[in-house]
């Protein structure tokens, strides 16, 4: 880790790609394996991600192993039990977990809840997007959607500069970067599905055009969630397990709400099956 570490600090942008470049082959031979590959890494990373919210947040033990617990059976209730039954366990377990450690409408107990959801619903919602009868393309679409934003604001922002987004949550994100982000995703998440889902479906390509700019904001939006959460706890980084890019959070930070939304639109419009 030290020389990882040494070696992020010397190459920033490089390493930044590098793990990104391993981060993506992962991801996308899980997506295209699926079954147990799938879901063991997506909890690896859920229980690793409150693992971390836990530490930022200055979460007791007992809390943090009581939530890695209840996430880690919320997602093995998805192989045995249907999807609405196991979100319901994810929330009243979540909840119960809040109450009994000072309630949650403040402090600790507020945090804890927050966190346990802010982890699990994302996981839960790529288990079952995965597993519809187009799930392989719609799950390649969502992330796909939040990796162009990723990249096209990185590089857009770097490139062009001008007015900041948000100076006060996230000095380094510009404008320009987010409507470039915005931009990029609307033309390879619209195209991805113009070339798999639209020609199964039948659906027209602008379409999905949309939903990749409205998934692209929403990533945007959990980007600088998280970017005020660190500022609100005086942190860096949620973590230095991945060099270049800190930790799981913070990689994954614009997945959180577009997994959730994405499948929420899978599931109300029935295009991928």
């Amino acid at each position: 880790m030290a020389v990882a570490d040494g070696f992020a600090a010397r190459n920033p942008l490089l390493a930044r790609i590098l793990t990104g470049v391993v981060l993506v082959v992962v991801a996308l031979a899980a997506v295209q394996r699926g079954g147990p590959f799938y879901t063991a890494l997506i909890a690896a990373a859920v229980l690793i991600m409150f693992a971390e919210w836990s530490v930022m947040l200055k979460l007791g033990r007992g809390v943090r192993l009581a939530g890695l617990a209840l996430l880690g059976g919320s997602i093995i209730a998805m192989t045995l039990l249907t999807t609405g039954e196991a979100v319901l366990t994810l929330v009243i377990g979540g909840a119960l977990i809040g109450l009994f450690i000072g309630g949650l409408a403040r402090g600790r107990g507020f945090w804890a809840f927050a966190g346990i959801l802010y982890c699990g619903l994302p996981a839960l919602a790529l288990i079952w997007l995965r597993g519809l009868a187009l799930g392989l393309a719609a799950t390649v679409f969502v992330l796909v959607c939040v990796w162009a934003t990723d990249i096209a604001a990185y590089f857009t922002g770097r490139a062009i500069g001008g007015p900041k987004l948000a100076p006060a949550i996230s000095p380094n994100k510009t404008q320009a970067g987010a409507i470039g982000g915005i931009i990029g995703a609307m033309i390879v998440g619209g195209g991805l599905a113009m070339a798999y889902l639209v020609e199964m479906q039948g659906q027209g390509g602008w379409k999905f055009a949309i939903v990749a700019g409205v998934l692209a904001v929403l990533a945007i939006l959990g980007d600088l969630f998280e970017s005020w959460l660190k500022r609100r706890t005086g942190v860096k980084d949620s973590g230095n397990i991945l060099p270049g890019h800190g930790g799981v959070m913070d990689r994954l930070d614009g997945l959180v709400p577009v997994a959730i939304a994405g499948a929420a639109f899978f599931a109300v419009t029935g295009w991928a099956g």
